[in-house]
């Protein structure tokens, strides 16, 4: 049984927060030092990359036009879903992440180009929804990976 109460203090008076003594503490440190000084200048492009996932993912219900073009509404359910999960793995695991960059390019042109090829005679409303959201997603996609080829090379 440990001698640390519900507090966080043990017997001798001790906050028990201290991490020195942890076998990892070093790695820990480096890790953090990695993430946190700076290297990292992609932060700027995760956010909004999210948001036109999320966006592309509901506009088929925000254009309303989940009754003239059923297939693309679950393409861009499937593409927004997928913009916004790169997003987050970015946030979340950015050192490993990097090179993966160019796939938000890759599905912001396939969004540009499968409005004619998965829709049935779209309005001009979905194309310029479809056109728009993938020409933001080219833009964001290529910033980052140009930034994180910047940060290979220094």
């Amino acid at each position: 049984m440990s001698n640390i109460s519900h507090t966080g203090r043990d017997v001798s008076g001790h906050t028990g927060r201290d991490i020195s003594g942890h076998p990892d503490a070093e790695e820990m440190r480096a890790r953090h030092d990695r993430v946190m000084s700076g290297r990292r200048t992609t932060a700027m492009a995760d956010a909004p990359v999210f948001l036109v996932g999320l966006y592309c993912a509901v506009s088929p219900w925000v254009l309303h036009f989940t009754a003239n073009q059923p297939d693309l509404v679950t393409h861009n359910l499937v593409i927004g879903i997928a913009i916004a999960v790169l997003a987050l793995c970015f946030t979340a695991m950015p050192e490993r992440m990097t090179g993966m960059s160019m796939a938000i390019v890759a599905l912001g042109a396939w969004l540009i180009v499968s409005t004619w090829v998965v829709g049935q005679s779209p309005d001009m409303g979905v194309i310029l929804n479809n056109v728009i959201v993938g020409g933001l997603a080219v833009v964001l996609g290529a910033a980052c990976a140009g930034l994180s080829m910047k940060n290979k090379k220094t």
